[in-house]
């Protein structure tokens, strides 16, 4: 069956959209919170560091594989789809479903051949290699997701995502370690991912129904394919800034130290998903004031968006890194040496917000210069990382110190692409692209201190108490100063047209830049 296109809406129902997908996936946070502890404690638990290291390295290789494999979907279908109101959606999403495809059986069949990249330390079981069949349902994951999140249906990316996803690795994890425990880790994740696509595409046939007259079209494929490669590199840079310090980790630094920076890196990233929260939606709503040419309503929700998750991950990141020996303490004793490296990446997490609410707009308005600047930030990590891989053993430093430099270089790389990349886009729209606002240190100073009173804490009130209260503190400084009434709509169920919602004085309506 058909569905309708998007509508134009005015600015007051864009926030609106914008606010509900947030808190959709807010919630969405909260239940990867909940099943991402219980995989790491039985990782960590059961399997040990080491063996979560070389599950962390061919991890790394298995999804950077899958997100070029899916040719920038995640970003680029709500362009091709608000390009064609006129042809059916069903046939576009396939063509970008068959691409998708194609690619990952061929990667799927190089890596299965060539296993050295996923398994640097060169230690696997005939079963570990099966992981390379996950590519394929990765990559295509993230296309019926993209397809939904067209449709504002951001309850399908929670519920494959924050529920099936995590769920299903947190419980297989656990029972295979009593079968295979050599391998049970990467049969977990393989299980996990193909639960998570049959979760997303009960609702993609629904809501999208069969292709109707469609047939593959080679030539109008590569045309598509080639024009997505800009989409698709940035995605894959993206996501790559994540993992290519477990890459470098992996040729540097033993399993055991990989298998705690991953740990470190996955409590870290839970405000990352933050960040996801909004894109689905901010990307539909981006495509559609591009075509109307209203730039300022872009640079207005870029500037709204960039600051809501500043904030939240602020929050998080204070509530996660102030007790970090006790959240690392967690998943077992060996792994409180990451703790310096869990504060740097959560670090890094904030000053990544502006870079990615600015890359949003990027891909669309400029996507070669955004796709330059991407190659620069991951070139610019892997020297650092590099670097202080070096430094690290020419200092006869500790094995966690690589991994605590390795944080530190990805803080430096992401830092720099924010700049560089809010600079950018605000020339390109002739807006001002702000995120930041003064509250955020109102709000992060007393925090900090009940997080420092919260140390002098036993362990299990130190987590118990101390993570709510830093959250609550927080939250309450930043509501009552640092949000507008721009800024509450985030936290309201329904906004009626006739509700007056100021815009943020980041995007001042005057002047409009070239198309």
């Amino acid at each position: 069956m058909s569905v309708p296109a998007v509508q134009p809406g005015n600015p007051q129902e864009d926030i609106a959209a914008l606010a509900k997908g947030g808190r959709t996936n807010f919630f969405g946070f909260l239940l990867r919170l909940a099943a991402r502890l219980p995989f790491l404690f039985i990782a960590g638990r059961l399997y040990g560091a080491e063996s979560l290291g070389r599950f962390a390295s061919a991890l790394v290789v298995v999804e950077l594989t899958a997100m070029i494999c899916s040719m920038g979907e995640k970003r680029g279908l709500a362009q091709r789809l608000s390009e064609a109101p006129d042809e059916r959606p069903a046939n576009l999403v396939f063509d970008g479903i068959l691409i998708a495809t194609l690619a990952s059986l061929a990667a799927v069949a190089f890596f299965w051949l060539v296993p050295a990249p996923m398994f640097p330390s060169g230690e696997y079981t005939a079963l570990d290699r099966l992981i390379v069949l996950a590519i394929p349902g990765y990559a295509l994951t993230e296309i019926v997701l993209a397809a939904q999140a067209y449709r504002f249906d951001v309850g399908t990316t929670v519920r494959a995502r924050a529920v099936v996803e995590p769920w299903t690795i947190s419980i297989l994890a656990g029972a295979l370690w009593f079968v295979i425990p050599r391998s049970g880790l990467s049969m977990a994740y393989l299980a996990s991912i193909y639960a998570g696509l049959l979760t997303a595409l009960w609702p993609f046939f629904r809501t999208y129904g069969l292709p109707s007259g469609w047939r593959p079209r080679p030539r109008a494929m590569a045309r598509f394919t080639w024009r997505a490669l800009p989409l698709a590199s940035a995605d894959a840079i993206e996501w790559g800034t994540r993992r290519l310090d477990i890459f470098i980790l992996g040729l540097f630094a033993a399993p055991a130290a990989v298998g705690v920076y991953y740990v470190a890196q996955q409590v870290a990233s839970l405000p990352q998903k933050l960040k996801t929260s909004f894109e689905p939606i901010l990307g539909p709503v981006i495509t559609r004031n591009l075509k109307e040419k209203n730039f300022a309503a872009i640079a207005r929700q870029v500037c709204q968006v960039g600051f809501w998750i500043t904030a939240a991950q602020a929050g998080i990141a204070l509530a996660l890194g102030i007790p970090g020996e006790a959240v690392m303490g967690l998943v077992g004793p060996n792994f409180v040496g990451g703790t310096g490296a869990l504060a740097f990446l959560l670090a890094a997490e904030v000053v990544a917000a502006a870079a990615v609410v600015a890359e949003a707009a990027l891909i669309y308005v400029a996507r070669f210069r955004n796709l330059i600047v991407s190659v620069a930030t991951i070139g610019l990590q892997a020297v650092l990382t590099i670097g202080a891989m070096i430094a690290v053993d020419r200092l006869d430093l500790p094995e966690t110190y690589k991994a605590a430099g390795a944080a530190l270089a990805l803080v430096l790389a992401l830092g720099t692409a924010s700049i560089v990349k809010s600079i950018m886009l605000g020339r390109m729209l002739r807006q001002r692209i702000n995120n930041w606002r003064w509250a955020l240190v109102y709000a992060a100073a007393p925090a900090i201190v009940v997080g420092w009173l919260a140390t002098r804490l036993p362990e299990w009130a130190e987590l118990a108490f101390g993570i709510p209260l830093i959250l609550l503190t927080y939250g309450w400084v930043i509501w009552r100063y640092g949000f507008g009434p721009e800024d509450r709509v985030l936290f309201r169920r329904n906004l009626e047209h006739g509700d007056n919602v100021a815009a943020p004085p980041a995007a001042s309506l005057e002047g409009e830049p070239r198309p």
